[in-house]
């Protein structure tokens, strides 16, 4: 549950006001550089070397079930995602990323980040697309906590965002699992596929993060997992430990 902490803060007024960010500096935006981690790598989308592997992938949803919520797609052949991916996943904003699974070399999903605001250190991720080789896999908790490292620590931002279909029950159930603070819904916010949507909001702050980050490395240590791969202590027990 959001808390909402009043400031002690005031004005020459006697008016309530937010801290004061004295020493803040604007942030860098996110580079196009890898992240490297031990189960997978993010790595700027690059349509050559991942288009192929993308598309091989989402295919394995037969029943298209993961478009659902996505404002485009699904895709009939390789040639009609080829020149959607080529069009909307080269740009500064969105800022599209590729999970590379390390044991296949493949690309098994995409990510990015958007609404990227350096000047007061926000930035959202989304457009998570990840295909039934990386659902539900250490690798795709990974991915995420790589992405956020990025954000908190290289970075230095205050504030990291994630949004989705108010109606997306698995999205909304992975943010709550990953760390993020439920903080409400904007109703009619959208449309998309010729249809409503109502967007829940949710998001990490920089005081959230270490907390957060020390789940995930309890939870990612090769100790949590038994000889066949099962976790022993799930995220959330260390989330809430």
């Amino acid at each position: 549950m959001m808390q909402i902490i009043m400031s002690e803060t005031k004005n020459k007024l006697d008016l309530p006001i937010g801290l004061p960010m004295k020493n803040w500096q604007s942030r860098e935006r996110p580079p196009r550089s890898v992240i490297q981690g031990c189960s997978c790598r993010v790595e700027p989308y690059n349509s050559e070397q991942h288009n192929r592997d993308l598309f091989d992938a989402f295919v394995r949803d037969t029943d298209h079930v993961n478009w659902t919520y996505m404002p485009y797609g699904p895709f009939d052949d390789f040639e009609a995602f080829d020149i959607w991916a080529r069009a909307t996943c080269e740009g500064d904003d969105p800022l599209f990323h590729s999970v590379i699974d390390l044991n296949t070399g493949k690309a098994v999903g995409l990510a990015s980040y958007l609404r990227i605001a350096p000047a007061v250190g926000v930035v959202e991720v989304g457009h998570i697309h990840f295909s039934p080789l990386l659902q539900r896999t250490t690798l795709s908790t990974e991915a995420m906590f790589l992405m956020m490292k990025r954000v908190f620590d290289e970075l230095g931002y205050r504030r990291y965002e994630w949004k989705c279909d108010a109606l997306n029950a698995p999205s909304c159930g992975a943010a709550t699992r990953l760390g993020f603070v439920f903080e409400g819904i904007f109703r009619q916010a959208t449309m998309y596929k010729n249809r409503n949507r109502d967007t829940a909001w949710y998001a990490i702050i920089d005081k959230d993060w270490p907390r957060i980050k020390k789940a995930f490395e309890q939870w990612l240590d090769v100790e949590n997992f038994d000889q066949q791969g099962n976790q022993k202590h799930s995220l959330n027990e260390f989330m809430q430990a």
